[in-house]
């Protein structure tokens, strides 16, 4: 149970350990939808009692969760039918997440843009995989980080012939 915990989706091939990369993309989907719902519920919708509040999360956190099923599902799934590990088999999950977002919005008139979207957004993501592309590298904030000891963020080096003064007795 503890790897699912540390386990992380590219951590081994796809096609591979479905059902921890379902639980690593749940818990994406999870995370992304927790700060639209509460948002909604403490500043929109003001829904009365916890039952009221529960169901106003579980429409926010269901699809998106659902959504994050599908496209694990059927990317991997594709992965192990094709025999092959291609941009396709991302397209079709982001197709089959695009699909979930239309049927949840109850707007069938969404379903074919939401699917080429987001299959495009997902060719995208599998390409940066790829080719090892970073699109939010992490940002180094030397001056104010736990390394700031190591840098030497003076204006001017001292000039060894230029100093008049001495260090002192103590």
């Amino acid at each position: 149970m503890n790897s699912l915990f540390t386990y992380k989706y590219y951590d081994t091939p796809e096609g591979q350990d479905i059902f921890k990369k379902v639980i690593v993309t749940s818990k994406y989907g999870v995370c992304a939808g927790l700060p639209i719902a509460s948002f909604d519920v403490l500043l929109y919708s003001h829904p009365k009692g916890v039952f009221q509040t529960a169901l106003r999360y579980g429409t926010y956190l269901g699809p998106l969760v659902g959504m994050a099923t599908a496209f694990t599902l059927t990317a991997n799934m594709a992965c192990n039918i094709r025999g092959k590990n291609d941009e396709l088999n991302y397209f079709m999950g982001g197709a089959a997440a695009g699909a979930l977002f239309s049927v949840c919005r109850r707007s069938p008139i969404l379903a074919p843009p939401a699917m080429i979207a987001l299959g495009a957004i997902a060719v995208v993501k599998k390409l940066a995989i790829d080719y090892d592309y970073v699109f939010f590298p992490p940002v180094q904030m030397a001056a104010k980080s736990a390394q700031d000891h190591r840098n030497d963020w003076t204006l001017v080096k001292d000039i060894e012939e230029l100093k008049t003064w001495t260090t002192g007795v103590n």
